[in-house]
């Protein structure tokens, strides 16, 4: 069986104001994954490994694990630590602590709409799906963040399978298992089913494109055809129904689905194109010269509520992002990292800069606020199940 949806495509176009409509029939499989995700007409369907299959019950059991701080070593730490709701699963520090309290080289991604991302992380093109990254923040050691090493996993299992309510959990969570044994295997997939679920879809944005043309101002309107102009060329690497060229949904082809990564001119240190030493983006994995200071480009829904700004938080604002790419880099005058992004020989070519205005800058400053959705970061089904619950 399969059922017929159409997806809004909203096109606003210097004066123009009209919308597409994309005809896609999808599975039984892929309505299961709709009606269990509450999704909207004009969401695509996640892509759902065939290896993990999303279930309730994985849901209910990873959002227990999410906000549960003996999942890590020194039981210090949850996934919610810097990953908080009310700020989309992001936070507001530029660099979090791990378990440990070793400061992180990166700024802690929102997770809102993740299961529609081609990659994982700020800067590997290895990781395809979240049962690969979530080993990272679990089980690495360098550098710590919940710090379940080798050392300290057999004591973190014995916390979960010694406990009956997570007994109870992890078996209706894995009813075809072997045996009942708690496994990082099993957190794991938990885990990634909780975040699969994080489907952020109520914003201002999401009810214009849902017919209601009272949800954006005339100023937001007008910022989106600033971003999806060619003057700031937001779109080029901010597009789609997740404003990131890292996408991909269950209907899209193999061969389609891009994995880019760019140098936006953050920095330039020493005049090559070189980032700060302790993360040089995919170049620390490829090892290839020309990878220094590539990153992902990020999901922008919720935004305007997840600063600080790039890869190592080093931007306070959005205005002073769109500053960034209004001068086409930035440029750090001193120190040891030194140089002017903008004239980085390993800029991306889009990153050109570019003449505006303070009614322009603030109209897609506007169109970005509308992308908060206020609606997830308050959602029940989605906090903290060890704290008690108010009435939405």
């Amino acid at each position: 069986m399969q059922t017929t949806y159409f997806f809004l495509s909203l096109l606003l176009l210097t004066g123009c104001d009209f919308e597409s409509q994309t005809t896609i029939e999808i599975s039984t499989e892929q309505q299961s994954v709709r009606e269990l995700l509450e999704l909207p007409a004009h969401m695509p369907t996640p892509a759902i490994p065939e290896f993990n299959p999303l279930t309730a019950e994985k849901i209910t059991l990873g959002r227990f694990l999410f906000y549960d701080t003996r999942l890590s070593a020194n039981q210090q730490q949850s996934c919610a630590s810097c990953h908080e709701q009310g700020r989309a699963f992001a936070d507001a520090v530029a660099q979090p602590l791990g378990s440990t309290g070793h400061q992180l080289v990166r700024n802690s991604q929102g997770l809102a709409n993740i299961a529609y991302h081609s990659t994982l992380t700020w800067s590997n093109d290895t990781f395809f799906e979240l049962e690969d990254q979530l080993n990272v923040p679990i089980r690495a050691d360098n550098p710590i963040e919940l710090g379940v090493t080798d050392a300290f996993l057999e004591e973190v299992l014995l916390r979960f399978s010694s406990d009956d309510d997570y007994q109870q959990l992890f078996t209706a969570a894995f009813p075809n298992s072997e045996n009942d044994d708690v496994s990082m295997n099993k957190i794991i997939f938990a885990l990634a089913s909780f975040v699969r679920s994080m489907i952020s879809a109520s914003s201002p944005y999401d009810q214009y494109l849902a017919g209601d043309k009272s949800a954006l101002t005339a100023q937001q309107i007008r910022g989106f055809q600033l971003f999806n102009g060619e003057k700031f060329e937001c779109f080029h690497c901010h597009s789609g129904i997740n404003f990131s060229s890292s996408y991909k949904d269950a209907n899209t082809a193999t061969d389609a689905i891009q994995f880019p990564f760019f140098n936006n001119g953050l920095y330039n240190v020493g005049g090559d194109g070189s980032y700060p030493s302790d993360d040089q983006g995919l170049y620390d994995l490829t090892l290839n010269p020309a990878d220094k200071g590539f990153f992902r480009p990020q999901g922008l829904r919720n935004v305007a509520i997840t600063p600080p700004y790039m890869h190592d938080g080093s931007i306070a604002t959005l205005r002073e992002v769109i500053e960034h790419y209004a001068r086409g880099g930035s440029n750090t005058v001193s120190g040891v990292n030194a140089g002017d992004g903008a004239l980085s020989p390993l800029k991306s070519g889009l990153v050109q800069g570019f003449d505006t205005t303070d009614e322009e800058i603030e109209a897609v400053i506007a169109f970005l606020e509308s992308l908060t959705d206020q609606q997830f970061i308050t959602d029940p089904k989605f906090s903290n199940p060890f704290e008690p619950q108010t009435a939405q």
